[in-house]
Order: structure tokens, then sequence, then C-alpha cells
């Protein structure tokens, strides 16, 4: 059986912080192929589409496309902030292996 990924309320407050509903935006989480460990996550502001998996909380949005959603399953996406920076990061339990910088993953 295939889990939605989870979005923690840290990371809703995050996009409410920014705006993203406000204008219009939600936050797009994607597998694309490359990276230094065969797979990579896109993370952008981004217009929902028409066959995206819709994540709400706190009246802002993360979409997941089909193609991706099978990579992120039961993953949980969440916001940091750390000494050497802030950013949007991905727990992802179907990934073998990762990178140093959280961005790329293998299977």
């Amino acid at each position: 059986m295939q889990l939605p990924p989870r979005v923690t309320p840290r990371a809703f407050e995050q996009l409410a912080e920014i705006g993203a509903a406000d204008q219009g935006q939600a936050l797009r989480v994607a597998v694309e192929g490359g990276g230094c460990s065969g797979f990579q996550y896109e993370i952008k502001l981004d217009q929902p589409a028409e066959d995206d998996l819709v994540l709400e909380g706190n009246g802002e949005k993360v979409v997941v496309d089909s193609v991706s959603l099978p990579f992120l399953s039961n993953a949980t996406i969440d916001f940091t902030e750390e000494l050497i920076g802030a950013r949007f990061v991905i727990d992802n339990p179907n990934a073998s292996s990762s990178c140093g910088c959280g961005t790329s993953f293998s299977m």
C-alpha cells in the first residue's frame, strides 16, 4: 500500500510566513532523474496542476505530481533552520542512500 507523503506543521507555518497561498502558490515537491545519487528533489513554489496530489494545512498547500508520488511514499516534508541556513527538507524512507546535501538520493 502506498502512503502519501506527510507535511509537518512547521513546513506549513513557513509557507504561511512567506505568503505562498496569498500569492496563489503551493510548494511543489518533485523527484527528477539526476543528482550525484541518481535522483534529486526539486522543491519550488508553483501553481497546482490537475493531476497533483494536494496536501493542505494552515491554509497552505503542498503538491506532488503523479510521477513523483511513488518515490515520495510515506516521506515527511519538513522545514529546518540550522546554522548553515533554512530550507525545506525531505525524510524519505524509500531512499537507500543520499548525498551530503540532502537533495539527491538513490533507491
